[in-house]
C-alpha cells in the first residue's frame, strides 16, 4: 500500500558556536567532520487517521495533540531508497509504549533530504510514498488492534530494518523481541522469529504471566545484514534479566535469511558502561560492523554517543575501535549554523548530536556515514522548550 504526500520543506539551519578541542585541532590529523545536515520538523504529518490521542489534549512542547493525521516522527532505521538521493526511513512504534501508540500506524517512508553543506543546500527533508506494514495472511499469531490487520504501535515496536537480496524487508522488534519478515510492499511473510534461549520482554503477549527474560525496551535495537544478504546480525540494546542491570554484556546473534533460523554463532558486545545502550549497526564488510553506542541523555545532557567498528572475527567477545564521537563532531565550515530556534544547543564547531535516541546508522562509503535520530515525539532535545525535530547528518570519517 503506497500513497503519495508532500510536506513543505523546512530549512535545516541551526546555534551557538563552540571551539574545536585544542588537542584535535593542533594534531593536524584528519578528524570526523560534519559534511551535511537536514531536518524534518517535529510537526511533519503524513495521511491517515488521527494519532496520539493517548498523549493528551493540547500543545506539548509546541506540538498540538492529538495529531490530525499520522505523524512521520523520527527514524530508527534508514536504508537506501528507490532513487539516487532517497532513503527508506522507518519510525518505531510511535510514542514509546503499547498503551499510547495504538493509533500510530507502522510504516517506512521514502524521504529525500537536501543536505545543507558548505556548498549550499536547504537542509530540508521531503517525504513521499510509504510502505504500510500489515498482515493480510494472518501470520502474526497474536491479537492485533485493527481488524484490517495494519500493524500499529500497540502490536509491534520496530527498531531496526534491513533489505534482503531480493528486496524483502527484515525488521528487528522490541515487543517480542522478534525478527519480522516482510515483502517489499510491507506484507508479513512469516510467523515472527523469537530469539534463542527463550528471551521474551514484558510486552510479549505469549508470556501469559511467566516472568520476562529480557527487560522492556531492551530488545532488538540494532540489526544489520551481511553484504551477501545471507546473515542478519542482531545486537540486543540492553543486558538480559539474568545478567542484571550492572552488566555491560550485550548478546549478539546470527540469523540465516536462507534457513530462516538463528545459527549457533553468538558473540558478546561490551558497552563502556552498564547504563549505555546499543542503538544501531551496519555491516562494513563480511567481517566488520559499525555500531552506535549511546547514553540516555538529551540536549546538553547527551554526553556519550560513539560509533565503533567491531570485528566479528574476535569471537566470542567482540573487539571494538572508536571512530566517531557523536558528542563532538568537527564542523569547521559551520554547516550546523545558524540556529533554527533561539535557544538551540550543541551547534557550531564542534557539533553535538543532542537527540536522546540517535538510532540509525547507514554506511554510505568507505569514509562516510549517515546518522539519523528518533526524536521521541513530543520530547525535547535540541531546544529545551520545543519538541525535537528529526535530524539526519552526514559525517566524513577518515580511516573508517
Amino acid at each position: 500500500m503506497k500513497r503519495s504526500l508532500k510536506i513543505l520543506p523546512v530549512v535545516g539551519a541551526l546555534g551557538a558556536a563552540a571551539v574545536l578541542p585544542a588537542a584535535a585541532a593542533s594534531a593536524g590529523a584528519p578528524v570526523p567532520t560534519l559534511r551535511g545536515r537536514a531536518i524534518l520538523p517535529a510537526e511533519a504529518l503524513s495521511d491517515g487517521p488521527p494519532s496520539g490521542a493517548a498523549i493528551g489534549t493540547g500543545p506539548i512542547n509546541g506540538v498540538q495533540f492529538p495529531r490530525p493525521s499520522q505523524p512521520v516522527i523520527g527514524f530508527s532505521a534508514v536504508l537506501a531508497g528507490t532513487q539516487d538521493g532517497t532513503y527508506l526511513a522507518m519510525p518505531d512504534n510511535g510514542f514509546g509504549s503499547k498503551a499510547n501508540s495504538a493509533d500510530f500506524l507502522i510504516r517506512a517512508y521514502e524521504i529525500r533530504p537536501e543536505f545543507k553543506t558548505a556548498k549550499g543546500g536547504s537542509g530540508a527533508v521531503s517525504v513521499g510514498s510509504y510502505v504500510q506494514f500489515r498482515d493480510p495472511m494472518g501470520k502474526f499469531p497474536h491479537a492485533m488492534v485493527r481488524t484490517d490487520r495494519l500493524f500499529t504501535g500497540a502490536d509491534i515496536d520496530p527498531e531496526s530494518m534491513q533489505r534482503g537480496s531480493n528486496g524483502d524487508l527484515w525488521m528487528g522488534d522490541e515487543f517480542g523481541p522478534w525478527i519480522l519478515h516482510f515483502d517489499r510492499h510491507g506484507v508479513l511473510l512469516d510467523t515472527p522469529f523469537e530469539l534463542p534461549g527463550g528471551l521474551r520482554s514484558p510486552s510479549n503477549p505469549a508470556l501469559q504471566g511467566a516472568p520476562a527474560t529480557q527487560p522492556n525496551s531492551r530488545g532488538i535495537e540494532a540489526m544489520t545484514i551481511s553484504p551477501n544478504g545471507k546473515s542478519l546480525y542482531v545486537i540486543l540494546e540492553g543486558a538480559t534479566v539474568a545478567a542484571g542491570t550492572t552488566s555491560t554484556e550485550r548478546l549478539v546473534f546470527e540469523f540465516s535469511t536462507r534457513q530462516k533460523a538463528f545459527t549457533p554463532r553468538t558473540w558478546t558486545y561490551a558497552t563502556q558502561s552498564a547504563a549505555y545502550l546499543v542503538a544501531d549497526a551496519w555491516a562494513l564488510d563480511s567481517d566488520r560492523l559499525v555500531v552506535i553506542e549511546r547514553d540516555g541523555g538529551r540536549g546538553l545532557d547527551a554526553v556519550f554517543r560513539s560509533v565503533y567498528v567491531v570485528d566479528l572475527r574476535s569471537a566470542p567477545a567482540l573487539t571494538k575501535r572508536p571512530v566517531v564521537d557523536l558528542a563532538a563532531i568537527a564542523d569547521p565550515n559551520l554547516v550546523s549554523l545558524p540556529e533554527r530556534y533561539p535557544g538551540d544547543v550543541g551547534l557550531g564547531n564542534p557539533f553535538r548530536v543532542t537527540c536522546e535516541s540517535v538510532e540509525a546508522v547507514h554506511v554510505l562509503s568507505a569514509s562516510r556515514l549517515l546518522v539519523g535520530c528518533d526524536n521521541n515525539l513530543p520530547n525535547t532535545g535540541r531546544n529545551p522548550g520545543r519538541a525535537d525535530d528529526t535530524e539526519l547528518i552526514v559525517i566524513d570519517v577518515p580511516g573508517l
